[in-house]
């Protein structure tokens, strides 16, 4: 079902409200258990690169993940967002090489690799705020990752898209726009719900 923006803008409030409440330590046992979680994914297991970000604030963390991919020799791309919010990208090399920048991100130090360097990934985490039962993941409503999205679809690239997220953020159905694409994914602390078959 397409719906308008304003119903999005709405659902986006009330989550992030919802997740404003969250206490510290249910948010911190959520990260651990997403880290191990995410280690089941074989779209994960499997990769080489992965496309991630650094979580902020109440997000579902991904330090823990970032880490456990990094030590098994995982490179690690993190955006680095650009004035016309779209997204560069630079290597994860650690948290001692994490620099904070606009809005409170915390991006890598160093090269920049260019927006395309998206297309190397074979999996990419993307933050959201919630995702329905046929894997149409809401955003923030920035449009930096429907840009990296678009830009993977036009160059016929195909990397396991996963989305992470609490357990209550598994929604019925969640509005959708004509651009929107479907995850494969999503991993929350309890469980892996999967849209589609996963490779074999």
């Amino acid at each position: 079902m397409i719906t308008t923006d304003g119903n999005k803008a709405e659902l986006r409030r009330h989550l992030l409200s919802v997740r404003s409440g969250l206490p510290t330590g249910d948010v911190e046992a959520a990260e651990a258990a997403l880290a191990r979680r995410a280690a089941e994914l074989p779209e994960l297991a499997d990769a080489r690169t992965v496309a991630a970000y650094v979580s902020v604030g109440r997000e579902p963390g991904t330090r823990a993940l970032l880490d456990a991919l990094l030590a098994r020799g995982v490179r690690v791309l993190l955006p680095v967002l650009l004035p016309d919010n779209d997204l560069d990208w630079g290597v994860y090399r650690g948290a001692e090489g994490l620099r904070r920048a606009s809005r409170g991100l915390l991006e890598p130090d160093g090269g920049r690799l260019g927006p395309d360097a998206v297309l190397d990934a074979d999996a990419v985490l993307l933050p959201g705020l919630a995702v329905d039962r046929r894997g149409i993941r809401l955003g923030r409503g920035g449009g930096s990752y429907d840009r990296v999205l678009a830009r993977i679809a036009a160059a016929g690239a195909d990397p396991a898209l996963v989305v992470l997220l609490y357990d209550t953020e598994l929604l019925e159905t969640v509005p959708r726009d004509p651009h929107d694409r479907p995850v494969q994914a999503a991993v929350t602390p309890s469980a892996i719900h999967r849209f589609t078959e996963p490779p074999r």
